[in-house]
């Protein structure tokens, strides 16, 4: 088996690397082929990843390159976690929608459109290049924002679904309060990438046990102290958010606090220049724990199961992913695309049936949809007017003088990423 990763100069990657030696079983990789542009970092990224399979006993491969058309011929399936203009875009990102008194954040909001229109082209012809060579290959995409990026993809025909941690991490999480292991939590998972709410927490899979609301009752400060909410609130929507959510409901506590200290991206390139300075020790064959830190909680677990679903291997038959509504969530087109708990086999993904959702959640839900349908647009036709058009659909937004400014300031940042700016 062949599995290539688009963007494996990535600090990620090494995490990424880690699973796939753990669950050599689940996924037995012969062949990984990480291709980046950025030689320096490939080379960092690439030996250690040869070192953790050593180390390991893992028989695989690892092959570095920056020719996209090697790296992918032949692949089964070709797994994207790219960042195109680096944490240096991101930093922007966070940064200038804060001046409009909005959130500066990389993946919802303006700093998430602007990560839209920088990566859904890039992608696209990533995609393009991967069908030409290899029209069998699944494309696994975790670059975010995953679910716009995942729209683009599917609806330009590719075999493509998209994957986030955020499940897989609030799995764990539940099962460590519970005393159960990861496998026995099911999540009824339900909205679109990083606006997901958990309806229900299941022992044994979709008709198991229901232990939310003692999940909630017994363990609740805990939760509400890690999505950084009122232990109250959760009281009485009586589900758990994802922590993306802080964004909507808290939107002027965050922005508040998001103007006194330095941004994410300015920690993570920190960061990262520390793990690179790491990986470049030749006695290091292991991840190493800053690398917890740097984002990305259980990513490859999560990747190696949804690959093995895909190639028909061992994985998991029921997995958090984005992919078709298809009639899921009624109140949606079908092209748009959801996050939530799908049977996976080499077909795809088949989203299982949510029961109705409370108004509360459907309208956000509804609201994000119709942004990210002009998001998409704007992406793949430019102009300014649906660049604002998609601004002035953000719920986050919605003013118009809040659109026009961030309008001309999205532009400005990112005109060497935007042919027709």
């Amino acid at each position: 088996m062949k599995l290539t990763v688009v963007g494996g100069g990535s600090t990620y990657t090494p995490e990424l690397v880690d699973g796939f030696a753990r669950l050599r079983d689940t996924l037995p990789v012969e062949e990984l082929v990480l291709v980046d542009p950025a030689a320096e970092r490939l080379d960092l990224v690439g030996g250690l990843a040869r070192r953790i399979l050593a180390k390991q006993g893992h028989p695989g491969r690892v092959v570095i390159t920056a020719d996209l058309h090697a790296a992918v011929d032949g692949a089964d399936a070709v797994l994207l976690q790219l960042r195109v203009g680096g944490q240096a875009a991101r930093e922007q990102d966070e940064t200038w929608p804060l001046e409009c008194g909005c959130v500066g954040q990389e993946t919802t909001g303006a700093g998430g459109l602007a990560k839209a229109l920088r990566t859904v082209p890039v992608v696209l012809d990533i995609a393009e290049r991967v069908r030409r060579a290899s029209p069998h290959a699944w494309i696994i995409d975790f670059t975010n924002p995953v679910g716009i990026v995942t729209r683009a993809l599917l609806q330009a025909g590719h075999k493509a679904v998209g994957l986030c941690n955020v499940a897989i991490g609030l799995q764990r999480k539940f099962a460590a309060h519970l005393g159960v292991s990861p496998a026995e939590v099911y999540l009824d998972h339900v909205g679109l990438n990083h606006l997901t709410w958990e309806t229900g927490v299941r022992l044994g899979g979709p008709e198991g046990e229901e232990v939310l609301p003692r999940l909630l009752a017994e363990h609740g400060d805990a939760i509400a102290a890690d999505l950084r909410l009122p232990r109250p609130l959760l009281d009485r929507l009586g589900v758990v958010p994802s922590y993306y959510l802080r964004y909507y409901y808290a939107h002027d506590e965050v922005v508040g606090e998001l103007r006194t200290k330095p941004s994410r991206a300015a920690e993570v390139a920190a960061m990262e220049k520390q793990l690179l300075e790491m990986y470049g020790d030749p006695a290091l064959d292991e991840k190493p724990e800053l690398l917890a830190k740097r984002g990305g909680a259980y990513y490859s677990e999560a990747a190696v199961d949804l690959a093995a679903a895909l190639l028909g291997g061992a994985g998991s038959p029921y997995q958090v992913v984005n992919t078709l509504n298809n009639g899921t969530l009624p109140f949606l087109p079908d092209d748009a695309v959801v996050e939530v708990q799908a049977a996976v086999g080499a077909k795809g993904a088949a989203p299982l049936p949510v029961p109705r959702l409370d108004p509360l959640y459907a309208g956000l839900i509804a609201n994000v949809t119709a942004y990210e349908d002009l998001a998409l647009q704007a992406a793949l036709k430019g102009g300014r007017d649906r660049v604002f058009r998609a601004l002035l659909a953000h719920p986050l937004i919605g003013q118009y003088a809040y659109a026009d400014t961030l309008t001309d300031r999205l532009i400005a940042h990112n005109r060497e990423h935007l042919p027709w700016a």
